[in-house]
């Protein structure tokens, strides 16, 4: 890239391809083979007035991943914002606009933030991790095991990383709701200055717990972290790893399930009673990562990359999904290795990826080993995917299997399987309660225990 001086191309020119509505949710591949008729980059709008440039090439992703000399990550620079082009009510200001935290800043900040973060992760041990992870999603598969019929989504990829989430933060009960209904709304752009709002009242409230009552858990540890957090910052690192930990942890769940369940390379290897999960897991961070667009960078100055301006101040969101997918890439080059950008690369690459990928890959095989007959219970065109320019998500995951008692828990033995149940449709088996309507109404049940 070398600097240029040209002047800027006026408003409206060239088309802005938009990421927003349900036209792009449900066929995003569609939009990045048009945009790569542009080049490795093309001026897209992530929400109305909004305007970016979206990086679709892999190569051309890599560069800007690993020139933190070039583009910075300080969201203060967004010239759009600052003089009030993109207004602050805007849906996708919350994922864009500067926090004190760890994925905004650069150089030495970035280092002390990151630091942070990557040394109270190392606290967290694996087994105990996929002990904690197997167990809940054992108590998630009872509730509805003898049901027949389960939404994979509401009733499991989204309540398994909330529980995950509070137990290593150590969040009491009462606020985890409130969290993934915030994050929820920040990452579909659904009325963000309230979900916005929601989350760092909830997290000042958890700050405020922690240093009264601190405990063995991973909020405590950055609190105590030689970095020196403010709370403000505590706040908002907790923020970064808070969207971290559940809304692309929950659709990476749900949709590996997808893919196991809609994909006859997965389907048989089910079928054969292996678990291809591994595979899975690899093949969506490759094709659909949950977070298919974000790691945003603002040029420190005019630069031009194979013939396109890329003006100081104005977003570049790398799209993950899309350099993933690039056709330069040959499958010998995909298969078998991870060289995918799903945990993005560079300084800023994400340092939570293995405890990610280990939630997830536990999560897929308990559910599958509990209920080895699901099936989706709609063809999988008629999947419905929630928009947003950020994420890749299902609204929802509808299964069927054959009905399936509750473990059997005696005296501390080791729980068995329940034998198959007789269920009349549409009715709940003795015991079990009656879904709540509505996915946050549902959530709050399962922490009150009814």
């Amino acid at each position: 890239m070398t600097d240029v001086p040209p002047p800027a191309p006026p408003r409206g020119c060239p088309f802005h391809e938009p990421l927003h509505g349900p036209e792009f949710a449900a066929d995003p591949a569609a939009v990045y083979r048009r945009l790569r008729e542009a080049g490795p980059t093309a001026p897209v709008e992530l929400a109305p007035g909004v305007r970016a440039t979206l990086v679709i090439g892999y190569d051309a992703a890599l560069h800007v991943l690993r020139s933190p000399e070039t583009f910075s990550k300080d969201a203060r620079r967004w010239k759009d914002l600052a003089d009030g082009t993109v207004p602050g009510n805007s849906p996708v200001v919350p994922m864009m606009a500067y926090r004190p935290n760890a994925l905004f800043a650069d150089g030495a900040e970035h280092r002390r933030l990151r630091g942070a973060v990557v040394d109270s992760l190392a606290r967290v041990e694996a087994g105990m991790l996929r002990g904690y992870v197997e167990r809940s999603a054992d108590t998630l598969v009872d509730r509805f095991a003898p049901l027949g019929t389960a939404d994979l989504l509401a009733e499991y990829a989204q309540v398994l990383p909330l529980l995950v989430f509070n137990h290593l933060f150590g969040c009491p009960a009462a606020h985890g709701v409130r969290l993934v209904e915030g994050m929820s709304g920040i990452f579909d752009g659904v009325d963000t200055e309230r979900a916005d709002e929601l989350v760092t009242s909830t997290l000042l409230d958890l700050v405020a717990l922690k240093r009264a009552e601190p405990g063995q858990d991973v909020t405590t540890w950055l609190m105590e972290h030689p970095a020196r957090l403010t709370d403000e910052e505590l706040v908002h690192t907790l923020v970064l790893l808070m969207g971290a930990a559940t809304e692309p942890q929950q659709n990476l769940i749900a949709g590996s399930l997808r893919l196991l369940l809609c994909d006859e390379r997965f389907a048989d290897g089910l079928s054969g009673g292996s678990l291809p999960v591994d595979d899975a897991l690899d093949e969506l961070l490759w094709t659909d990562p949950p977070l298919a667009n974000y790691a945003v960078h603002f040029p420190k100055r005019d630069v031009e990359y194979a013939g396109a301006l890329l003006r100081a101040g104005e977003p570049l969101v790398v799209s993950l999904a899309a350099a993933n997918t690039d056709p330069a890439l040959t499958e010998h080059q995909r298969r078998g290795n991870r060289g995918h950008l799903a945990w993005s690369a560079g300084p800023h690459n994400c340092p939570a990826r293995e405890p990610a990928r280990l939630i997830a890959g536990a999560a897929v095989e308990k559910l599958l080993d509990r209920l080895p007959d699901v099936e989706l219970a709609v063809p999988a065109a008629e999947l419905v995917w929630r928009p947003g320019p950020f994420h890749r998500a299902l609204a929802a995951l509808p299964v069927r299997f054959p009905p399936t008692a509750a473990l059997v828990r005696t005296n501390g033995a080791r729980p068995s399987y329940g034998s198959a149940v007789p269920v009349v449709k549409d009715e709940p088996a003795p015991g079990v309660p009656d879904r709540p309507e509505g996915g946050w109404g549902r959530l709050a049940v399962w922490w009150r225990g009814e």
